[in-house]
């Protein structure tokens, strides 16, 4: 995607260095952080620097790929599996993540030179994959569409075109017209701050709602669809994504709304039977806290907006049921969520 005329990946390797957009400055700032090594592109996971399904995917393969290029300058071997298990905790619910360093991780056993390979591999077939959950997803779209998404599954959370955004954007290439309901996707307001900067840079009409205002919206019949992203999706169907997709999915159903979830098959984990075997990360307290900003004056500030004192739950993620779900829209088509369909997902060519 474009950024003020410029075309940029969300994330990229380059001389052993993982650069990467930071999301926690947008919309204020555009700025490229720079994690020389592995360690620090874990912290930049954890804290959000990069963050989304795909992008962290892309993060996790780099990483490991540093982590190989590491232990060979210190002459520690061990410090590969201790790097490996340091990278997987950094977001736990994040399936693409251990989908990616397993891959580099294997990779980097033949060769450091694979290691890389592996890993930048991994970035380009997520956008090649985004492209195509786009063209499939696109299908569902008719002009005058309007849409509600909820936290960013746009190319800010992959290496580039996204997941639920993709076929927004392929609508709007083939020339239709839509409108997007911008869910605010607290506490970090991911919706608010990513995906509507993502939608306005691309002329895409769109509007921010608070996220309890979304079953206003869908009652008064101003929904045609909601297409969300995915952190993990077990076998069953059931998916974890941005806490609160789990109330939109019950509200949509209880208006006959469609509720899509678009996916890579990297999302995928057929080793998890079902929703409850997900662990659902959870997160520091700051993040219902406080909130960030700039002031008049254009410094990033930092200011309380809760109780101090009073006890925070801060649940990265919700499951939502397969039996809530329409469709699943992959880079292989659109199918029912349920065992067998999945399963077929993974032997198709």
């Amino acid at each position: 995607m474009h950024v003020y005329g410029k075309h940029y990946r969300t994330i990229w390797f380059e001389n052993g260095e993982v650069h990467m957009i930071d999301q926690t400055l947008l919309p204020f700032q555009f700025r490229i952080f720079i994690a020389k090594t592995y360690e620090e592109t874990c912290q930049a996971i954890i804290n959000m620097i990069t963050r989304g399904a795909g992008a962290i995917g892309a993060a996790a393969g780099f990483a490991m790929a540093q982590a190989f290029t590491e232990a060979h300058i210190r002459g520690n071997n061990n410090l590969i599996d201790i790097a490996r298990k340091e990278i997987e905790s950094t977001r736990p619910t994040a399936q693409n993540l251990f989908f990616a360093t397993e891959r580099v991780y294997n990779a980097g056993k033949t060769s450091i030179e694979d290691a890389l390979k592996e890993a930048q591999k991994l970035a380009d077939e997520n956008i090649e994959e985004a492209r195509k959950i786009g063209e499939y997803g696109n299908e569902l779209i008719k002009s005058g569409c309007r849409i509600e998404t909820h936290c960013n599954a746009g190319w800010l959370g992959f290496v580039d075109y996204g997941s639920a955004l993709a076929p927004i954007y392929l609508a709007k290439e083939s020339g239709k017209k839509v409108h997007v309901f911008v869910d605010e996707t607290r506490p970090r307001s991911q919706g608010a701050r990513l995906t509507a900067w993502e939608l306005k840079n691309e002329g895409i009409s769109h509007v921010i709602i608070p996220d309890n205002a979304g079953a206003h919206y869908m009652s008064q019949g101003m929904v045609d669809m909601m297409i969300v992203g995915a952190d993990r999706v077990a076998a069953n169907g059931d998916v974890a994504n941005k806490i609160g997709t789990l109330e939109k999915a019950i509200v949509a159903k209880r208006y006959g709304i469609p509720f899509y979830v678009a996916v890579p098959l990297s999302t995928i984990d057929l080793s998890c039977e079902s929703g409850s075997q997900i662990v659902i990360e959870e997160r520091d307290e700051s993040e219902v806290l406080f909130q960030e900003g700039p002031d008049d004056t254009g410094q990033m500030k930092r200011i309380w907006v809760c109780n101090p004192g009073s006890e925070i739950l801060n649940p990265a993620f919700d499951v939502t049921p397969a039996d809530l779900i329409t469709g699943l829209i992959t880079s292989r088509g659109i199918i029912e969520p349920n065992i067998k369909n999945i399963a077929k997902l993974f032997q198709l060519k």
